[in-house]
């Protein structure tokens, strides 16, 4: 006789586009029901609580962290909430998964780290890549040091956007909101599979930044070289100015073999020169953000460890912050936080 399947009582905080993919996938996950959503427009959050069979619906972050029948919050708001909104969480006892990045800086970053470690509370980060099926073959390979030494890794992010995703979400048009572009927004998840690839922090990065063809303060244009404490080096191209939305890559080379990633038509990696079963991401699902929503579940539910606990993102933020800095100053930038 079966025994009662544990759910997870969950929040969803912030009802914008990327929280409605959380919802749908949500409904692919038997451990987990959504239990109430919070947003500031009170017509926007009642229309998604409709749409998604959700029952309680709240304006105000402290009174559903107050009275909301959840046991964690997904966090789907602008950069600039992170750091609040996690710490009233964690100060609440209340678990987070937060959109990426952690937080718009390294600073930040690392003061929620040490405050969640103190009060006991898991926070993660939706680094979904890293249950990407490609990725997560590409950095099982890596870790088990199946291609050897990796000498260098290649990223390119070449996606395209136009001035209308910036004016429907105007907060990701300024740096004080956002804290950055496309290379915090969309390059970090790839800058984070590599690191998280090759287990090692970065050193040092050098970069340059731009804005081609759109009126932002945010760079829609990043180039990037990070070295890592084993003397690595991984390059990052991050872009929404590309004519044509294209595959993003991941190549990794090694002293024994090369690991070439592809998202699309569908992910997938390529071993050159040594022969290798890729890894499979655990948990079953039909997509990345399925199998990193389940993962989050099972960590709260069961204690089954999580891809992205929030220590682990903060080499990726560490190097997106060393970047911007390094194209501000024109100069090599030391990163000696770990």
């Amino acid at each position: 006789m079966g025994g009662i399947m544990k759910r997870l009582e969950l929040a969803i905080v912030g009802c914008g586009d990327i929280a409605g993919y959380v919802a749908l996938v949500s409904k692919l996950i038997p451990q987990i029901r959504l239990a109430a959503c919070c947003d500031v427009d009170f017509e926007r959050a009642q229309a998604f609580a409709r749409r998604h069979g959700i029952r309680q619906v709240f304006t105000e972050y402290a009174d559903l962290l107050a009275r909301g029948s959840c046991q964690a919050v997904y966090l789907a708001v602008p950069h600039d909430l992170h750091f609040r909104m996690i710490l009233e969480a964690v100060a609440a006892g209340k678990p987070v998964l937060v959109e990426k990045p952690l937080a718009r800086a390294l600073s930040e970053g690392v003061q929620l780290v040490e405050t969640a470690c103190q009060r006991g509370v898991k926070v993660g980060v939706n680094y979904q890549y890293r249950y990407d099926g490609g990725c997560y073959a590409l950095a099982r390979a890596v870790q088990a040091g199946r291609l050897g030494q990796i000498h260098s890794i290649r990223i390119n992010v070449p996606w395209r956007r136009t001035q209308a995703y910036f004016e429907s979400a105007v907060w990701h048009k300024t740096l004080a909101r956002s804290g950055g572009g496309t290379l915090l927004t969309q390059g970090s998840h790839f800058l984070d599979v590599a690191l998280w690839s090759l287990g090692e922090p970065p050193v040092s990065a050098v970069g340059y930044t731009a804005s081609p063809g759109f009126d932002v303060e945010v760079e829609t244009l990043a180039h990037g070289i990070v070295q890592t404490r084993g003397g690595t080096l991984i390059s990052i191209t991050s872009t929404l100015a590309a004519a044509r939305e294209q595959a993003v890559t991941i190549e990794a080379y090694g002293e024994n073999g090369t690991a070439i990633y592809h998202d699309l038509p569908f992910p997938s990696v390529k071993f050159i020169g040594a022969r290798i079963r890729p890894e499979r991401p655990p948990g079953w699902g039909v997509h990345a953000l399925q199998r990193s929503l389940a993962g989050f579940a099972r960590w709260i539910l069961d204690d089954d460890p999580f891809l992205i606990p929030a220590p682990s993102a903060l080499p990726a933020l560490a190097a997106v912050d060393a970047i911007y800095c390094s194209a501000r100053d024109g100069s090599r930038v030391e990163i000696d936080v770990f």
